[in-house]
């Protein structure tokens, strides 16, 4: 063979081996980078060819998120069952933006290419049914979501409300206001699905943020029940003296603390300091504790823990630095760099209705098949591998907070109900003394048999200014929320 042939057998087999390379490399190692690339219309006309399957909620099975057949290109269209009172729960499915929260989570699953729907799609195939995905019961209870949702939106307030099942950690309810319509994203026309992506995210109230898990606050007084609950641990009891001053000066400062109104203590017990919410005592004895202590039974709370899913990823709650006691004194009353989440607020009062024992909060009870049968099912789970306090030290704290409840203010009060509660009034902004205040209720109920925890913050006070309080603005909304919970609302 002469040279010039032997050079273009040489090129040819380099293009060749070249496209082979390639041709592996798009098919095997960018295979899955393509099938999920939004802009591949074929994966999109096949998951629409499938009937998506449903997110329902725990009772009796009410469709949360379900489908209809339609006449376009894309065979199936989601529909949401009251959208905006949902959302926080179900998420959106787009066909322009994806999908987000639950509909994200369990995405896979509920268009049917989950691996454990393998077998299924084979006999689907074989039999020549229409392919459809797999459904995801949740723990949300309509009656509990419809209460808090009601009660919020009536009011016009802005906030969260989380309702949980004690003793298995089941969400009983997520709600979160100003919220969005996920139909409006799972429409076919592009141009309405981009509209409405532009109307909720330019918002300024941002309705598409999941305040109960995505949003951090200052839990204010409400985080008198962990503080209460490591000095109990710490070898205080409910008769334990602490200062009934009206107000303190922080260490190494001019900038002095006070109760509220500038008010003395009506009593000198921690029994007394948590029921009329004393800031001066809290703010000595997380000085008395120190960090370390601060930290470990916060931590045994779900404080801090940055791995928590239900499936949604759920922002870490956080205690800050708390370097000197002026920090630590501010900590104390959950001011300075104390930040939570409503969810992790609804389960400090719930783990102290479990007998001081944490349970991982969930919202997907089962995962069942197109035909109903079951292919998971999720038990209780405790959220970490230590007590945040002894069952005895609980049912103190548990009588503290029935003392609390009773010195709480606001509309809803029903003896009946059983509430051991906590308020909060949570400064914040730059100019706090002139910034309306958040306003926070967490509570548990029957406090003898506990069937439902909670938590409600109305941020900024809703529509009551400066004088807004948590037993003023936000208790209602707590009882209501517990009523519809144990069958009374």
């Amino acid at each position: 063979m002469n040279t010039p042939l032997r050079k273009v057998g040489i090129a040819m087999l380099v293009m060749v081996a070249m496209l082979l390379a390639n041709s592996t490399y798009i098919q095997f190692v960018k295979a899955e980078d393509y099938r999920t690339d939004g802009r591949n219309n074929r994966i999109l006309y096949d998951e629409y060819s499938r009937e998506r399957g449903k997110i329902t909620s725990d009772d009796a099975g009410q469709v949360l998120a379900g489908v209809k057949p339609t006449d376009s290109l894309f065979n199936y269209r989601r529909t949401y069952l009251d959208g905006p009172m949902y959302a926080p729960v179900t998420g959106y499915y787009s066909v322009v933006y994806g999908a987000g929260g639950l509909e994200s989570a369990y995405d896979e699953f509920l268009n049917g290419s989950d691996s454990r729907l393998l077998v299924r799609r084979l006999s689907d195939m074989i039999t020549g049914r229409d392919p459809r995905g797999g459904n995801v019961r949740l723990t949300v209870k309509p009656a509990v979501q419809e209460a808090a949702y009601k009660m919020m939106t009536d009011r016009g307030y802005k906030g969260a409300v989380v309702a949980l099942d004690p003793k298995t950690g089941d969400i009983l309810a997520m709600v979160s206001t100003p919220s969005y319509d996920p139909s409006d994203l799972a429409s076919h026309d592009s141009q309405e699905q981009q509209e409405a992506w532009s109307k909720y995210n330019d918002d300024t109230d941002n309705p598409m943020l999941n305040r109960a898990i995505r949003e951090t606050y200052p839990p204010g007084s409400t985080f008198k029940i962990l503080m209460s609950a490591a000095a109990l641990e710490n070898g205080a009891s409910a008769d334990t003296k602490v200062t009934n001053a009206p107000r303190v000066t922080l260490p190494g400062t001019s900038t002095t603390l006070e109760n509220y109104n500038g008010q003395t203590c009506p009593g000198t017990t921690l029994k007394d300091a948590l029921a009329y919410s004393c800031n001066t005592a809290f703010s000595e004895m997380a000085a008395e504790l120190g960090a370390e202590k601060l930290r470990a039974t916060a931590a045994n709370f779900g404080v801090g823990m940055d791995d928590l899913f239900i499936p949604m990823g759920v922002v870490p709650s956080a205690l800050g630095d708390m370097e000197s006691d002026a920090a630590l004194y501010q900590t104390g009353i959950g001011q300075r760099d104390v930040r939570m989440t409503p969810l992790q607020v609804a389960l400090l009062a719930a783990t102290v209705a479990n007998d001081g024992v944490a349970m991982k909060p969930r919202l997907v009870k089962q995962l069942l098949a197109p035909d109903l049968s079951e292919i998971e099912s999720f038990s209780p789970e405790e959220l970490t591998g230590d007590a945040a306090m002894s069952a005895a030290n609980a049912e103190v704290l548990t009588d503290m907070m029935i003392a609390s409840e009773a010195n709480t203010q606001g509309g809803g009060k029903n003896p009946s109900l059983k509430i051991a509660s906590k308020t909060g009034t949570a400064e914040h902004g730059a100019d706090p003394k002139r910034t309306p205040p958040h306003a926070w209720y967490t509570a548990f109920a029957p406090h003898d048999d506990p069937k439902v925890a909670v938590a409600v913050i109305v941020e900024s006070g809703g529509d009551h200014g400066l004088a807004a309080t948590g037993g003023r603005v936000a208790a209602e909304i707590g009882r209501a929320t517990i009523a519809a919970a144990l069958g009374g609302g």
